[in-house]
C-alpha cells in the first residue's frame, strides 16, 4: 500500500481538509518558498503571484486528459474532464516559486479550486529544470480512483467535448486553452494535440 493511501478517508471534503494539512505541515517543514509544478491550466491561470518561473520535467508521471470533473469542467448531469498526472512515462511544465510569506494563502487557494473533493493525490515530485533538480508539489492521479476515466474512446470524448460545461467553462475550452499555452512555452504534447486536432475535425473549434 502506498503511503498516501494511509489513514485518508474516501474523496470528499474531509479528505481535502485532512490532505491540505498534510501538505501545509510538509511544506512548513522545509522551511522555503513554496514550490508549485504545473502542468494544466495552472500554467495559463495561475491566479496567484509567484517570484520565479522555470520550465520543468518530471520523470515517472504524465499528463492526461482522463480525470472526471463535475464541477469545474462539467457538472453531475453531464462529467467533463481534466488533467491528471498519472504514473509512469514523463511530462514538461512549469515550476513557479511563490514567496514563503505568501504561501499559506495560495495553499488554501488552490485547495479551493484544484482540491474541492479531495480527489487528486497532492505529491512532492523531483523537477528537473534549469536552476537544478527542484522539490515541487503536483496533484497526481491514482488510476485506482473512481475519478480516473481510463482511456475513452474518441467518440465518448467528442460527446464530453460537445456538451461538458462548469463553474470554469468547457472542458473544449480547457482542452484548447492548454494545447494553446504549452506551445507558448515551447511544449507539444502529442496526446493534446491529437485530440485538439479531433475536435476540429468534427467541427468543434
Amino acid at each position: 500500500m502506498d503511503v498516501h493511501d494511509l489513514a485518508l478517508p474516501a474523496p470528499g471534503p474531509a479528505r481535502s481538509a485532512l490532505l491540505l494539512r498534510r501538505t501545509q505541515a510538509e511544506w512548513r517543514a522545509g522551511g522555503q518558498d513554496l514550490l508549485l509544478f504545473a502542468y494544466g491550466s495552472l500554467i495559463w491561470r495561475p491566479g496567484f503571484d509567484y517570484v520565479e518561473r522555470l520550465p520543468a520535467r518530471v520523470l515517472g508521471f504524465h499528463r492526461s486528459l482522463s480525470m472526471r470533473s463535475r464541477t469545474n469542467r462539467g457538472s453531475p448531469e453531464q462529467p467533463g474532464l481534466v488533467l491528471a498526472l498519472l504514473a509512469g512515462g514523463s511530462c514538461r511544465g512549469l515550476v513557479y516559486r511563490i514567496a514563503r510569506a505568501q504561501a499559506e494563502p495560495v495553499l488554501q487557494q488552490l485547495w479551493e479550486r484544484e482540491m474541492i473533493n479531495g480527489v487528486y493525490d497532492p505529491r512532492w515530485l523531483r523537477c528537473h529544470t534549469p536552476a537544478g533538480p527542484l522539490r515541487a508539489l503536483a496533484f497526481t492521479l491514482p488510476r485506482r480512483s473512481p475519478s480516473w476515466t481510463g482511456r475513452l474512446p474518441d467518440a465518448d470524448l467528442l460527446h464530453v467535448l460537445r456538451h461538458a460545461r462548469g463553474r470554469y467553462g468547457s472542458t473544449l475550452d480547457y482542452l484548447l486553452l492548454t494545447v494553446k499555452s504549452l506551445r507558448e512555452h515551447g511544449i507539444r504534447d502529442a496526446e493534446l494535440e491529437r485530440q485538439a486536432h479531433l475536435a476540429a475535425q468534427h467541427g468543434l473549434c
